[in-house]
């Protein structure tokens, strides 16, 4: 049946996949080879490290394609991993490395692992099974769901905490928008959502602009690394040799570029301007070496793979599958658009990569391992159809 699946591999998601892939190695190599050099390295080490973390990812695609699906839903596997996670989220704090003010990184010699984010995967395949196993009850009345659902919601809210102590606000937000969504399918109602939903922006806005923000100002917290990052998003022009150097920067990388780019590896803002520009800000230095054009080709595949996964979780006749799509879909256009936003400058930096394209390896793996899943199901899918043809013939 592995091979089966392999066969009936949905090429709608799977090549757009690929081709983002490639772009992410050569955008990283352009992004990076400079970095390598005032290191005092290679100027092919993020490169090389890139190439071997994709083909990695396109091995744990295919694997987790071709892989029977109730192996994800076994209690134990499921259970340890939840344990696995809380123990080290709680060592991070403790003897994690920090990088970019978060301590949220196990050094491995030339890499670095980010837990985090394969907390997102976790969290996917976790309470997509839980609320699985809770139907038809969680729908009855809110104390069948409070009743089903408030382990999984406890220890949700632990990972996210844990997260958000690092501090990891990006990581955190990306995992509170998968859980939400999720718990939502699971029996709430969407007038009760969107009360939530409508609740919690107020609440943020008003945190932001009358808490945040005047906090951010103060002297007392110059010191803080997310805070200043909200000072940099208020008005990054006037912090422009500061906190604002990345937005500022960004936006100079954006305009030079205009609609079709100064060329492969001509980026100016790379060459010790814009910090970050093979992780955080890479679409910044895509745009401005390839243009406009070329970054909106980005997205258009970005988003034909987010749909594609969405019609796959509303066709599946399994609630458990739908809810993994849902979830996917999420992370996806969650993470893009705090990317973006903060590459633009209308949202503050969250240190998030952008899917596929960026330098990261944990980011890489984890949407491997949720991209996979997906093709799992869309073949399952296709499959069924192909045998219910036979019959009906």
């Amino acid at each position: 049946m592995g091979k089966e699946r392999l066969k009936n591999l949905d090429y709608v998601i799977f090549v757009p996949y690929l081709i983002m892939s490639v772009i992410g190695i050569v955008m990283v190599y352009s992004a990076s080879a400079n970095i390598g050099l005032q290191n005092g390295g290679s100027p092919l080490s993020y490169l090389i490290k890139q190439l071997i973390f994709v083909i990695l990812s396109v091995i744990i695609v295919l694997v987790m394609a071709a892989m029977n699906m109730k192996y994800l839903r076994k209690p134990k596997f499921l259970k340890s991993l939840l344990a696995l996670f809380i123990v080290v989220l709680i060592g991070l704090l403790v003897v994690g490395k920090t990088i970019n003010g978060a301590a949220g990184w196990i050094h491995l010699g030339p890499v670095n692992i980010q837990p985090a984010e394969f907390v997102k995967f976790f969290l996917i395949i976790w309470l997509a099974d839980a609320i699985d196993k809770g139907q038809p009850e969680i729908t009855l009345s809110v104390r069948n769901w409070w009743e089903q659902m408030k382990w999984p919601l406890f220890f949700t809210a632990v990972l996210i905490a844990l997260i958000l102590k690092q501090p990891d606000s990006g990581g955190a937000a990306i995992n509170l928008a998968i859980a939400f969504i999720l718990f939502n399918c699971s029996g709430f109602s969407w007038r009760r959502a969107l009360s939530i939903i409508y609740g919690c922006l107020a609440a943020a806005v008003l945190a932001f602009e009358f808490i945040l923000v005047p906090m951010a100002k103060s002297d007392s917290f110059s010191g803080s690394y997310q805070l200043q990052r909200i000072v940099a998003f208020t008005n990054p022009f006037g912090h422009a040799q500061g906190t604002g150097q990345q937005v500022v920067n960004s936006y100079y990388a954006i305009s030079n570029g205009g609609l079709f780019g100064v060329g492969l590896g001509n980026s100016v803002q790379k060459t010790g301007y814009l910090p970050e520009p093979n992780t955080d800000f890479i679409m910044s230095i895509l745009t401005e070496e390839l243009g406009a054009i070329v970054a909106f080709l980005v997205l258009a595949l970005l988003t034909v793979i987010i749909l594609r996964t969405v019609q796959i979780g509303v066709r599946s006749n399994s609630p458990y599958q739908s809810l993994i799509c849902y979830g996917v879909a999420t992370y996806m256009s969650i993470q893009t658009f705090f990317n973006m936003g903060g590459v633009l400058g209308v949202l503050p930096i969250t240190g998030v990569t952008f899917p596929f394209i960026s330098y990261g390896g944990s980011s890489i793996l984890t949407l491997s391992f949720c991209l996979g899943v997906v093709l799992n199901i869309s073949s399952r899918q296709r499959i069924a159809k192909k045998a219910l043809k036979v019959v009906r013939q």
